[in-house]
Order: structure tokens, then C-alpha cells, then sequence
């Protein structure tokens, strides 16, 4: 057998966390907290940055000196609760995370318990009672979690309220809400609002610089979305291209059917880089689809069968084996694994490494937690991909992965985040049947191709064809490479990029008596507006100016309707426009 030119070292065995050194942010965090004692602690961490090492350190270090003398450790999710109790384990604490409100007691072996904060809201006074009897120290997973219904705040300050100490912890301390998170300290921020003010932060910027999460590239795919109205009205748009809001939310559905050309486009394209990953260093390098519902979840699964000719594992919200699948799939090395949101927050599973926004929720809270699924660094130069539908509110998340956010109270003309995060609660429900009026429109199917390539908050690339050399050319980027090689193999492939389009242009110019058929309609408007989005691209580049702003202005200065609804004439004064800016 011969050798392969390039084979891994091999990865030593990881000790245990509680054997391991502690990070840079997480000593300082604790000394922080040790310095001063206080009974309220707020640390915010970016996700992948080790926010549970971090609570359990601290925890031993307070079992050890009798300043308490039991943990009760609060999830957002059933399945948080047995990974919780499963590291603090490994730091010599035993947690019950099988606790239940209606035993109401647990084995005097254990140090303490693991909930949801569910499980606290349905019997707040039960914990209260629990925590009164002996000194316990909360920890507060994810807290932005208590603010999520008055009922859950109201019965957290009142279970914890009794609680000798108290550590918050969230990668996103924020909401797009005015509910107050419990135990989080508000300062006025000088514009009459208040904002959300931690002990302890470390973002992603911070742990990007110091190699402890990965640097993300995103892959932004558009294409042309078509659907029918109730009415029978037909439409057709590009997704990326400035719409209206309902528009916008329509065309994003679309091309996330699982019945359209879009999804099996873009799912294929995501299997090419995982495999690219995987045979560039990182073995076993995993991908993610994150689906919006119940049936989406199960059709994307028999596509991605289709396209790998493996069964991926499918995790439902309503499954009982969910968390032993999620396990299952995070010691082996399986390749795809198609979740709607039992793995959007929390769940540690370090070999993602590839994922499919195949989602319409938007608001920066869910993109976060999501986006935070893949970039847990395990050795040095892995690098995430997340492929995600052209539209410009996930744009604009993924080019600012780097921004710190709080929460803000009574912030003024609060706009609501996104489209459709009421149709993600409803995925969690165990039916996912969706009512009359969510389905004003039938989807006609949509069109894929790569419409460029966000890393670090810079764009690059033009739109590509899908299956082209061009688009080869992203997807085989090298499995491992260190933050600056990314960016200088990206600019490099978008400098040729566009120097083959100039010399196909050129030779397009050059006058041979060639014969050619008349180009219908449909063909001389879908070659202008492809035309047009070249053209915003490369202007985008040169200005640094977004996309949906460039298309704005020359709709001013033009006059006439969005791009995919204007004439052939319409579409030709804006390419000259554009020319001779």
C-alpha cells in the first residue's frame, strides 16, 4: 500500500478538563471573582471558550473552602443538564442530573443537582426550600435564558433568591427584548436606556486572537427564488437583492424547501468542503444542518443520503434519544448530523466543523448560539465553514461576528430581529403542521449559486454557478490554515476570479462571424441581472459599500422596480449607471 503524500500527526489523548491548564481568561475570571467574593457574578464568554471549565473550577474551589456546601447547576435544556453533570464529573463533583420536582430529594452522595429552567418555573418554591436548607451555590447557564417568559424570571429570583453564591454565565448576554434577565446588573447608559453590565467578558474577537475558537468562513449562496400567492399571482426574486421585508421572508423560505434545487445545491456544496476537511487534516471534521422544523429536518436527510450515501443522524426535539444521538454522534466520526434546535445552544460537539444555516430564524441571539456550535478550537490552523442563504440580515450577522453586544433596556423604537423566529418556537412543538396563515404562498423552487465569501467582516469573490471551477476553487480551500493564510488564499482567489472574467469579456469583444440564435426573454434577462450583480460586486470591493445600499442607489438614480422585477431596459441603464461610476 502506498503511503499518502500527507498524513496528521497523531492527537495525543486530552486529559480530563479539571487536569487541564486553565485559559488565559479564565484565571484571570477567577481571580477576579476570589479577590472580591461576590455573591452575584456575571462572566460572558464567547461560545467554544469554556464557560463550563470556568463555573466548575470555581465551584470545587468554593466546595473545597465551606463557603458552600452544595451546587445546583440550571439549563435551558434537558439535554445541557446531563453535560453539565457529565464534566463536573471529571472535577470530583457528583450532580444528580436526573433530579426530578416531583421526588423533590436526591442521594446524600451527590453534591448537588442539575435543572432546567423550565423544571425551576414549575415548582419555584420546592427549590427555594432546597436551596434555603443548605449553602448552595447557583450556577446559571446561558441566563439570558431567564428572561425569556415572566413567569421564568419571577420564579428563578424567587427559587435562588436564598443562594450563599450565584455565577451567571452566557456567550450572549443579550435579548431583543425588554424582559430583565435575573441576578444581571443594569447601568443607565446614558441615552435613557439601560444596559446589561458583566463582571467578566471575553468575546469572540478575544479568543479568535488567542487560538482558543476558530476563525469562521461563511459562504453566502443566492439565486433566484420563485412562488405563487393565494391569489395566483406568481413572483420571482433574487435572494441578496433589496426587497421588501415580506419579499425577502418568502424568497429565504423558498430556497430553504427541501423540494427546490436550492437546498440539494447548497447541501452538496457543504459535503464537497467537508470531505475537502477532512482529507486536509481534520479526519474527523464534522457538518451540521440546523432546519427550522420537524419535516425540513427529516427532508434534508434524505438528501444529504442521496448526495454522501450515508444515513445521517436526525435529532428531533420531541425524540426521547435525542441527547444519547447527540453523544453517539459526537464520539464517532460520522459525517452529518441534522438537528432543528436541540443543537443550536450549549451542546458541545468539537468536531463541527461544517454547517448549513437551513434556518429563517434571524434574530443575533439565535445566529450566535448557532454559529457558536462550530468554532471550538481543538489544534492549531482548523478553520470553520457555515454555508448560509444570501440575505442581508444573515449578511449582516456573519460580518460582524466579532461585535460585543448587550442586553439593553427600554432601548427606543426597538425593531424586531428578523422574520421568522415565531416558526422556530413552533419547531420545538412536537407537531410541526403549520397553520393557515403560515403559508399565504407555495413555493415554485429556486435556483442556487455562491455569492460570495464572508471571513472577518470582508466580502469576497462574485457570484459563481454552482459546480464551477470557480466555486470549486472556495470550497477546496486547505483543511488547515492559520487566521492571515485565509485571508490572503481568499484574496487570491478573488483577484482570479476576476481576472478570468476580464479575459472572457475581452474575448467576448473581439468580433468573430459567429451565428447565434435569438435569446429569448427569460435568457436576456436572467444574462443582465447576472450581468448587474457582477458589476455590484466588483463595485463593492473597490468602496467597501454593501450590496443592497449599491442596488439602492442606482434604483434612485435609475428610477424603476427592484432588480428581478425590471425590463431588459431598465436592467441596461443600470449596467451603464454602474460603468461609469
Amino acid at each position: 500500500m502506498v503511503a499518502p503524500d500527507y498524513a496528521p500527526p497523531a492527537q495525543p489523548a486530552s486529559p480530563p478538563p479539571a487536569q487541564r491548564p486553565l485559559r488565559a481568561w479564565q484565571r484571570r475570571a477567577i481571580t477576579k471573582y476570589l479577590a472580591s467574593s461576590p455573591k452575584d457574578f456575571l462572566a460572558v464568554a464567547t461560545p467554544g471558550a469554556g464557560k463550563t471549565v470556568f463555573g466548575l473550577r470555581l465551584a470545587a474551589e468554593l466546595l473545597a473552602d465551606r463557603t458552600v456546601e452544595s451546587v445546583t447547576i440550571v439549563t435551558p435544556t434537558e439535554h445541557l443538564k446531563h453535560q453539565w453533570a457529565g464534566s463536573a464529573n471529571n472535577f470530583g463533583i457528583p450532580i444528580d442530573s436526573n433530579f426530578r420536582n416531583t421526588t423533590g430529594a436526591t442521594s446524600r452522595d451527590y453534591r448537588g443537582v442539575a435543572v432546567t429552567y423550565a423544571q425551576v418555573a414549575a415548582h419555584p418554591t420546592l427549590h427555594r426550600v432546597r436551596t434555603e436548607n443548605r449553602k448552595t451555590l447557583v450556577i446559571l447557564d446561558e441566563i439570558h435564558h431567564g428572561g425569556d417568559a415572566k413567569s421564568w424570571g419571577d420564579a428563578i429570583r424567587e427559587a435562588f433568591a436564598p443562594a450563599v453564591r450565584r455565577i451567571a454565565l452566557t456567550g450572549t448576554p443579550f435579548r431583543s427584548d425588554d424582559s430583565p434577565i435575573p441576578f444581571v446588573n443594569y447601568e443607565p447608559d446614558g441615552g435613557g436606556a439601560l444596559r446589561s453590565v458583566a463582571d467578566h467578558t471575553y468575546g469572540y474577537a478575544d479568543a479568535l486572537r488567542d487560538g482558543v475558537v476558530r476563525p469562521v468562513i461563511f459562504m453566502a449562496y443566492s439565486g433566484e427564488a420563485s412562488w405563487r400567492t393565494n391569489a395566483g399571482e406568481e413572483f420571482t426574486a433574487r435572494l441578496g437583492e433589496p426587497l421588501t421585508q415580506e419579499q425577502t421572508a418568502r424568497a429565504w423560505r423558498t430556497a430553504l424547501d427541501p423540494s427546490g434545487e436550492w437546498m440539494p445545491s447548497v447541501l452538496g456544496a457543504a459535503d464537497i468542503r467537508l470531505r475537502q476537511l477532512r482529507a486536509g487534516g481534520v479526519p474527523d471534521a464534522g457538518g451540521l444542518v440546523i432546519a427550522s422544523d420537524q419535516t425540513s429536518a427529516r427532508e434534508y436527510a434524505k438528501i444529504l443520503h442521496k448526495v454522501t450515501g450515508e444515513e445521517p443522524t436526525v435529532v428531533l426535539s420531541d425524540d426521547p434519544k435525542a441527547t444519547g444521538n447527540i453523544t453517539k454522534f459526537s464520539e464517532s466520526d460520522d459525517r452529518w448530523l441534522v438537528a432543528v434546535r436541540m443543537v443550536s445552544e450549549g451542546v458541545d460537539v468539537p468536531r463541527l466543523a461544517v454547517g448549513v444555516y437551513a434556518t429563517s430564524a434571524s434574530t443575533p441571539l439565535y445566529f450566535a448560539q448557532a454559529i457558536g456550535r462550530f468554532v471550538r478550537a481543538r489544534r492549531p490552523g482548523e478553520t470553520a465553514s457555515v454555508f448560509l442563504p444570501s440575505v442581508p440580515v444573515l449578511l449582516d450577522l456573519a460580518s460582524q461576528m466579532e461585535a460585543q453586544r448587550d442586553h439593553v433596556l427600554g432601548k427606543p423604537h426597538r425593531e424586531k430581529d428578523g422574520w421568522d423566529d415565531e416558526l422556530l418556537a413552533a419547531a420545538n412543538r412536537t407537531e410541526d403542521e403549520p397553520g393557515e396563515d403560515e403559508k399565504p404562498f407555495t413555493s415554485l423552487g429556486a435556483s442556487a449559486e455562491l455569492d460570495q465569501v464572508i471571513y472577518e467582516g470582508s466580502s469576497f469573490g462574485t457570484a459563481t454557478a454552482v459546480g464551477s471551477e470557480e466555486e470549486q476553487e472556495y470550497l477546496g480551500l486547505p483543511g488547515l490554515l492559520e487566521p492571515e493564510q485565509v485571508r490572503t488564499l481568499l484574496q487570491q482567489r478573488q483577484e482570479a476570479q476576476l481576472a478570468s472574467r476580464s479575459r472572457k469579456r475581452a474575448e467576448k469583444a473581439d468580433p468573430q462571424p459567429v451565428e447565434h440564435r435569438p435569446q429569448s426573454v427569460q435568457e436576456r434577462l436572467g444574462g443582465l441581472r447576472k450581468e448587474l450583480n457582477t458589476l455590484v460586486a466588483m463595485f463593492h470591493h473597490r468602496t467597501g459599500k454593501p450590496h443592497g445600499v449599491i442596488h439602492g442607489d442606482l434604483r434612485r438614480q435609475c428610477g424603476g422596480p427592484p432588480t428581478a422585477m425590471a425590463s431588459v431596459e431598465q436592467l441596461e441603464e443600470r449596467i451603464a449607471t454602474l460603468r461609469s461610476w
